[in-house]
């Protein structure tokens, strides 16, 4: 327990730090996966080609790879950012593959009538997708997104090897400061255990007030 109250101002910056990159990164993976999902059932080749494209060489590229790809190859383009933004950029593309799968098998689930119907109506392919079929598929999608939000919370202490103030990195003070290894790694688990658990809560009221039955 001296582990935490001698360091509790520590822990706590580590843990808002993992709170920031958790909350901005699902913000653009939710924002970017939608849209690329949209790209991958467009009628227009070139935007599922564009789309698809996305989410193959993201979902088969290694995380930390793309971590040095954005912190490290980006700069000597030219483009100056601070690190916690580089690792925001990181989690939320690479996630954003895996939320465009899951919407895209929600909107699966959507009988092609609506869609028709829709169409018969005049209404564009952006107006069918936003206001018909992206409603109709949201309550399918919200416990593979949820899924992909808690793993994505997780994969952020990754960001603690790049110089981002994370829980995760709270470990190297902690060490050199000669606390036990075993206590030090027991509370920052704690610490994601309850951020998962909190994602895990919303995404589960979010299902209950769909109305899905499980």
């Amino acid at each position: 327990m001296d582990v935490l109250t001698d360091n509790f101002s520590l822990y706590g910056q580590g843990f808002l730090g993992t709170l920031r990159l958790t909350l901005y990164s699902s913000l653009l993976a939710l924002v970017v996966g939608v849209v690329v999902a949209g790209l991958r059932v467009a009628p227009v080749a070139a935007l599922r080609w564009i789309g698809t494209a996305w989410v193959t060489v993201l979902r088969n590229t290694p995380l930390t790879l793309l971590f040095f790809a954005m912190l490290l190859g980006l700069p000597r383009f030219g483009v100056a950012l601070p690190f916690e933004l580089f690792a925001v950029l990181a989690l939320g593309c690479y996630t954003s593959a895996f939320v465009c799968e899951a919407v895209r098998s929600g909107i699966a689930t959507v009988p092609v009538g609506q869609g028709e119907a829709a169409r018969s109506l005049g209404m564009t392919f952006g107006q069918t997708l936003g206001t018909v079929v992206l409603p109709q598929a949201f309550r399918t999608v919200i416990p593979p997104v949820g899924s992909t939000l808690i793993a994505l919370a997780k994969n952020s202490a990754i960001a603690g090897s790049f110089s981002v103030v994370e829980l995760l990195s709270t470990y190297k003070t902690l060490n050199e400061n000669g606390y036990s290894v075993i206590r030090a790694f027991a509370w920052i688990a704690l610490g994601y255990l309850f951020l998962t658990l909190a994602i895990s809560a919303v995404f589960n009221l979010l299902e209950k007030r769909s109305g899905v039955a499980r």
